[in-house]
């Protein structure tokens, strides 16, 4: 009988992804150990954990995008300032879920930080087309104050922010 269900699930996985999810679901909850499509379920299971770490990371790069362009962009900082603030809070909110949800990837958010600050100031350059080095190489603030949704950095006046 396990070679009959075997490959049925392996081929409903093929075929119907929601319809695979369900029957292995309501497999597990059955108890019908035998008949769970086990090799799927596993891929599954770590395509989710790496899910939740790319979350996490293009949070904090949008985040720190965003902090970025709050301290630096002189010419665009007065009429977008609160959008950015609003899109501040989104990435904080964000954030701040995703590590209630899995507490465990709070280290993790430490070892990519230095990494994402140097993405965020590359998408800040990007997107406002000023030279990268406008935007501060060493990071503006500590991962707590990045995170802390009361605080902004100091607007920085003594840089040159406006395209020529």
């Amino acid at each position: 009988m396990l070679t009959e269900i075997q490959p049925t699930t392996q081929t409903l996985y093929d075929q119907d992804y929601y319809l695979w999810l369900k029957t292995t679901i309501n497999q597990l909850r059955a108890r019908q150990f035998l008949s769970v499509d086990l090799d799927n379920l596993l891929e599954e299971l770590e395509t989710m954990g790496r899910r939740e770490k790319r979350t996490i990371e293009s949070l904090l790069i949008k985040l720190l995008e965003h902090l970025l362009k709050l301290k630096c962009w002189d010419e665009e900082r007065e009429p977008n300032e609160g959008h950015w603030k609003g899109e501040i809070r989104t990435f904080r909110r964000g954030i701040k879920k995703a590590l209630k949800d899995s507490p465990s990837l709070k280290p993790y958010i430490l070892e990519i930080f230095d990494e994402c600050y140097q993405d965020a100031r590359a998408e800040a350059s990007d997107r406002s087309q000023l030279p990268i080095d406008i935007f501060p190489s060493i990071p503006i603030g500590s991962l707590e104050q990045i995170l802390d949704e009361n605080w902004f950095p100091e607007y920085n006046h003594n840089h040159h922010g406006k395209a020529d």
